[in-house]
């Protein structure tokens, strides 16, 4: 469950929903400051500090713009003079503040594409080819996405949506997007929404339209290509291995046994005392 209020902290709100951290400056403890997510880490958590700074500033401007009208409402006529004066002073300032906000917000979400870019490219253990073969057989490659569905991620996905209940969600008040289970929960394991994005996009998922983005969120499943490239993922790796294994068997068997190995030419043995 995200801990943060969007109203309040929208930045360290969509860190959590995005990255899975609740305070957003522990990306920075990750990796050293010198290496690319270690900066891309501090990017990050000054990005969300920033948002949530100009969501307290435009909360204030808008209570304070708030309280200026409050004498009109109580039909006190000798005050609205003022209180117009101020507020042509004040309805700008949050005109700017918003902008300003805007901006911060399209740097945070850039900033966490970013990192989730390096986070993909910084992975140690990779599938076996057949596997990534089974699960890119139907895409195009080259793509600036591939990221999004490298590894695991495209595999993960697709078993999260067979599960049933996966949604595609995005922010009502801020224009991020998320993903929740059949629970309303955060997805366990992790699923990327650029992951789902990408399949939608590839034709692996439906995204039902029909429903409301912010509630309930739109419900995501396999379409036919998509379970296609499921089982087709699912049973490359058991095959592999399989393979691999009947390989190393035999290897081995054919080293102990004896009528495996090479014949001695007979005229080189030496002959028998009578």
């Amino acid at each position: 469950m995200n801990p943060h209020d969007p109203a309040k902290r929208p930045g360290a709100h969509l860190v959590a929903d995005a990255l899975g951290v609740e305070d957003p400056w522990a990306l920075t403890s990750r990796h050293r400051p010198s290496e690319p997510l270690g900066r891309a880490g501090t990017v990050v958590a000054e990005a969300a500090r920033d948002l949530d700074e100009l969501q307290s500033q435009v909360t204030h401007a808008a209570q304070s713009a708030i309280g200026l009208l409050e004498p009109v409402e109580r039909g006190e006529l000798s005050g609205t003079r003022v209180s117009y004066a101020l507020l042509r002073t004040a309805v700008p300032q949050i005109g700017l503040l918003v902008a300003r906000q805007d901006a911060a917000y399209e740097q945070l979400t850039q900033s966490i594409s970013a990192y989730r870019h390096l986070l993909s490219e910084s992975d140690v253990v990779q599938p076996p080819k057949a596997s990534v073969h089974g699960l890119k057989s139907e895409q195009t490659p080259g793509r600036d996405d591939d990221w999004a569905i490298s590894d695991d991620r495209q595999l993960g996905a697709l078993e999260a949506v067979e599960a049933g209940g996966l949604r595609f969600h995005q922010s009502g008040v801020y224009g991020y997007i998320y993903l929740s289970d059949g629970r309303g929960m955060r997805p366990n394991p992790e699923v990327w929404p650029e992951t789902v994005q990408r399949l939608v996009a590839d034709g692996l998922l439906d995204q039902d339209t029909s429903e409301g983005l912010y509630r309930p969120g739109q419900l995501l499943s396999l379409t036919p290509q998509g379970e296609t490239v499921l089982r087709a993922a699912r049973t490359a790796t058991p095959r592999v291995s399989a393979a691999l294994s009947r390989s190393n068997s035999a290897a081995i068997s054919g080293a102990a046994d004896p009528s495996t190995a090479p014949a001695t030419n007979p005229a080189t043995k030496p002959s028998r005392s009578r």
